[in-house]
């Protein structure tokens, strides 16, 4: 080969390299949109990936997250949904409650959408079935309600002459109606007086335990909101302070000091969910996905703050418990 001809063959070669470059595949992009704030989903983020990886997606290797926080401000939720569906991203993990799935539906009818949420889907009118969800979205409900209505008749096996039962509610949170609707069907069957205290914001809560000391509640249920979930720390002291027994929805706030938690697990919540994503960057159809229930349920119940409240649980009780910290 002649001299100028390897340099033009040389030359073409070279000038072809960036558009190689160009030409290899962009990775998919995940937008992940949450009630909350990044601080409050660290955790539950990293099972998320677990379940992404799981499906054989790597964050940064293989896939892209897009993260979308609306740090307890529901009203944000619309336009950081929206701006999601501008970047043309593959799929939607709206996470945390019915307002991030529900603001991802009016942003998209064609993105497909993976959410988690407390209460029933279908009557929420995300999906129209639970095993063939139809449309753009489908994902993981917690059953927040059939829960809520579990924590009473526990809170009445641990304290069975309790006369007043307060339950803690967001009434922001639209799950709140259903959810109340089962805690008095579950009262009035066993006989229980309950008392529901409001909360809609972090400072709301300690205006809600002097309510609760005012009228004399003899124990506190939490119901499932992803504000109770981030003020864990806050609901523990103020439960301490005013040596009120507390039932929580999570495991992770009996780790930090309350009695007793009873409900399914956030954390594998989220680690499906990442299945679920990856399952759709797969190819699958949300609409053929069926809504994922949880199967398994945990009762944590934390020895050291029962005798703080020099209360004794019952023997029975203590033999269901899937953990008891001590």
């Amino acid at each position: 080969m002649k001299r100028r001809q390897f340099i033009t063959l040389l030359g073409g070669a070279a000038a072809a390299w960036p558009l190689a470059a160009r030409a290899q595949p962009r990775l998919p992009v995940i937008g992940f949109l949450a009630i909350s704030s990044r601080d409050t989903y660290g955790y539950l983020v990293d099972k998320f990936r677990q379940g992404l990886s799981e499906s054989g997606y790597v964050e940064g290797r293989s896939v892209a997250i897009e993260y979308r926080w609306a740090n307890n401000r529901i009203d944000r939720l619309p336009a950081l949904a929206a701006d999601l569906v501008a970047r043309q991203v593959a799929v939607i993990a709206a996470v945390g409650g019915l307002a991030s799935p529900r603001a991802a539906k009016a942003a998209t009818t064609t993105i497909p959408i993976v959410f988690t949420l407390g209460g029933d889907p279908v009557s929420l009118e995300l999906v129209a079935s639970l095993n063939r969800p139809g449309g753009n979205a489908t994902g993981m409900t917690l059953l927040s309600g059939p829960l809520l209505a579990k924590r009473v008749e526990l809170a009445r096996e641990l304290l069975p002459r309790t006369d007043l039962l307060a339950v803690l509610t967001n009434p922001t949170n639209p799950e709140n109606d259903d959810d109340l609707k089962y805690v008095q069907e579950a009262a009035r069957v066993v006989g229980q007086r309950i008392l529901v205290l409001e909360a809609s914001t972090g400072p709301d809560l300690p205006a809600a335990f002097v309510t609760l000391t005012k009228q004399r509640a003899n124990a506190l249920l939490i119901g499932n909101d992803v504000l109770f979930n981030s003020r864990r720390e806050s609901l523990v002291a103020l439960a301490a302070r005013d040596a009120v027994p507390m039932i929580h929805f999570q495991r992770e706030a009996v780790e930090g000091g309350a009695l007793m938690s009873y409900g399914a697990s956030v954390s594998d919540m989220y680690r499906q969910i990442g299945v679920y994503v990856g399952r759709v960057l797969n190819g699958a159809k949300p609409a053929d996905l069926p809504v994922i229930q949880p199967s398994m349920f945990e009762l944590t119940i934390n020895l050291k703050t029962a005798k703080a409240l020099d209360l004794t649980i019952p023997p029975t009780l203590l033999a269901r418990a899937d953990e008891v910290i001590e």
